[in-house]
């Protein structure tokens, strides 16, 4: 429910409107506007009664929000957000590029590839420790190893670092060296990884489920709000469907869709939504146009040689030619790449 206070509200009004939710056992979120406050109620397992609010002075309306996500969406936000990544904001007009390999191998592999993302224009750097993999006999990270190499890529760079967390107990370690922290898609509707997450305050990037809806995708968001932090992104990463020319169906629908419901920031992985490095580059392109607020891309110097995901990996060469067109791109629409704010 949103309870909307009259543009002449005092101080106490608003004070016992907010005593009112809480009595409810019910957790209330004051939301400036331009002309008054709002008050968005979060907590209650199904409607709750107008009655409760309209009498209370210096309140105008109670608005009941039928979206099962409220924190995610715009009734309670109406800017956009913006997510402080280093000295990047992801969700601004810039475009902000993840790159890296998919997986840390080695401090000379991950060095080399760091460098070479850096030069062609990549703001983060991305590089898995710990890799959720189908088959139990994959290459499955080099774990606190991946991590510790990982820092030493962003002392040498200055590149922050994307990462993912691949289940509670190994969350410490990758809260104390990521800047970013990844929830993958198979873990997307880990309810208890994503509360644990929830109580942090570094950036979160979600990844979309293997099938997920955009409702479901924005409730496993709404739980990474719940305790207060704002700083979560969502990232797009194709989802299954019929189609056997991909390895997965990389829904470029959902990035208008998000930013019409949700204030939270979008960004495209053309990388694990193709699987198929030659169709990376134009799924790249198409995302910037549709909206995206940045991309994250798979890069390795030695393809044929990678622990995970080789086919998908574009060569530094060919990285540095997409981050052209994507300047370009960008340009087009009055959107270049995020510089370092002070």
């Amino acid at each position: 429910m949103l309870i909307l206070m009259s543009s002449d509200h005092t101080k106490k009004q608003l004070a016992d409107v907010l005593a009112r939710v809480k009595k409810l056992r019910l957790k209330p979120h004051v939301i400036p506007g331009k002309n008054s406050i709002a008050v968005g109620i979060t907590g209650n397992a199904g409607a709750l009664d107008k009655a409760l609010f309209e009498g209370l002075p210096g309140v105008a309306d109670a608005v009941p929000v039928t979206k099962p996500y409220k924190l995610a969406g715009r009734n309670f936000h109406h800017g956009d957000t913006i997510v402080p990544i280093g000295p990047y904001g992801l969700g601004g007009p810039g475009l902000v590029v993840i790159a890296g390999p998919c997986a840390v191998e080695s401090e000379e592999q991950l060095i080399r590839i760091a460098r070479a993302v850096k030069k062609a224009g990549a703001q983060l750097l991305r590089g898995g420790a710990y890799k959720p993999r189908t088959s139990p006999y994959a290459f499955q990270g080099l774990g606190k190893k991946g991590l510790q190499l990982l820092a030493k890529a962003k002392k040498e760079t200055g590149m922050p670092i994307v990462t993912e967390v691949l289940d509670q107990r190994s969350l410490d370690e990758v809260e104390r060296y990521a800047d970013v922290l990844q929830v993958g898609a198979r873990n997307m509707q880990n309810f208890a990884l994503l509360k644990d997450l929830s109580k942090l305050r570094k950036p979160i990037m979600l990844k979309r489920g293997l099938s997920a809806t955009l409702d479901e995708w924005l409730m496993s968001a709404e739980y990474l709000l719940s305790a207060g932090n704002k700083n979560i992104f969502l990232c797009e990463r194709g989802i299954r469907a019929f189609s056997d020319h991909a390895r997965n169906t990389l829904d470029l629908n959902v990035v208008p869709a998000v930013k019409e419901i949700s204030h939270l920031p979008i960004i495209v992985d053309p990388s694990h939504a193709t699987g198929v490095r030659a169709r990376v580059a134009p799924m790249a392109r198409a995302a910037v146009a549709a909206g995206a607020h940045g991309l994250m891309i798979e890069v390795h110097d030695r393809p044929d040689q990678a622990l995970c995901d080789g086919p998908q990996a574009l060569h530094p060469d060919d990285f540095a030619v997409l981050m052209r067109d994507l300047g370009a791109i960008g340009a087009a629409l009055g959107r270049g790449l995020a510089a370092p704010q002070a």
